[in-house]
């Protein structure tokens, strides 16, 4: 992935203006949602420059008394990796930031620190400034943010990241699912994270929000991403079942990295997915390897689960 310093606004496709969706490069959209009260930043992008970007947009808002805040949904680097300019000795716009007391652990982690030594060394130009800061005001569960005329609902939403969380907007029936679902869908890290990950998915399509926002998926796709995500799944879990119950090895073991496990399950990419607008530009990342490591995961978890 190319990064790039530069984030532009997306233009609106419908949804309540008083939310901004900016945009960095392919890499992630974040948000900013005005109300009455406050001016909130979902998300601090990648760095102190994109960062500063999101104020430069959100500027002129700040008056009649709004404050700014700042909400993390989770400890990603193309997600938090701005926060120094809201808090710490460089703060050049000092102002809360909100996130899960996990998300905060993660943050300050050691791997967090190598990570990004290795993103330093890389890609000085993009994250040579980069300061690792976490969330100012940390919690567990959910939050909740009285903006005067729009409330800003913060709940958990594991699965992707165990310290995820997402936002809805109950006023507009408005949902910004951040990574909790994406295009073509949310990655599960560890096998453990799959269930749960497809539990939260199933409670945000029960939302059934009017307009659903994503930070890796076009603004346009709407709300059926959620119930596309939820496909996605049930399908790569039909699939593997039915491989498990025809023979294939119940020890993963057995099964070589090399061994082409989409093959062996028979489930390709398009047909565990639907079509539409917006699926022709995945990244062929999850075409290859992100599909097969999701059916890799499954099996692990179907075969634990039998044993």
């Amino acid at each position: 992935m190319r990064h790039t310093n530069e984030l532009i606004l997306a233009s609106n496709q419908g949804w309540d203006e008083r939310i901004l969706v900016c945009r960095n490069g392919r890499l992630v959209d974040v948000f900013i949602v005005i109300t009455r009260r406050y001016v909130v930043l979902v998300d601090t992008v990648i760095n102190p420059a994109t960062a500063a970007q999101m104020v430069g947009y959100a500027q002129s808002y700040l008056h009649e008394g709004r404050q700014l805040l700042v909400v993390n949904t989770h400890a990603d680097y193309d997600h938090c990796w701005g926060n120094g300019v809201f808090a710490g000795p460089d703060a050049r716009w000092p102002a809360p930031i909100l996130g899960s007391r996990r998300c905060a652990d993660l943050i300050r982690h050691p791997e967090a620190s190598g990570y990004l030594h290795e993103r330093q060394e890389k890609e000085p130009a993009i994250f040579g400034d980069v300061v690792l800061v976490p969330p100012t005001l940390s919690f567990d569960g959910s939050l909740t943010i009285d903006g005067g005329d729009l409330t800003l609902e913060l709940f958990p939403t594991p699965g992707h990241t165990e310290d995820h969380i997402a936002i809805y907007l109950p006023e507009i029936n408005t949902l910004l699912a951040a990574d909790a679902a994406e295009l073509p869908f949310p990655f599960a890290r560890t096998v453990e994270g799959l269930p749960v990950m497809r539990e939260t998915l199933a409670q945000l399509a029960a939302l059934n929000p009017a307009t659903a926002l994503y930070c890796h998926a076009p603004v346009t796709i709407g709300p059926q991403l959620l119930h596309d995500n939820v496909t996605y799944f049930d399908r790569v879990e039909q699939q593997c079942r039915a491989a498990l119950k025809q023979g294939l090895p119940q020890d993963l073991d057995d099964i070589d990295d090399a061994v082409d496990v989409v093959a062996l399950v028979d489930l390709p990419f398009e047909q565990a997915t639907p079509t539409g607008p917006g699926w022709q530009d995945v990244d062929p990342f999850y075409r290859t390897t992100g599909h097969a490591q999701q059916i890799r995961m499954m099996l692990t978890w179907l075969a634990s689960a039998a044993a």
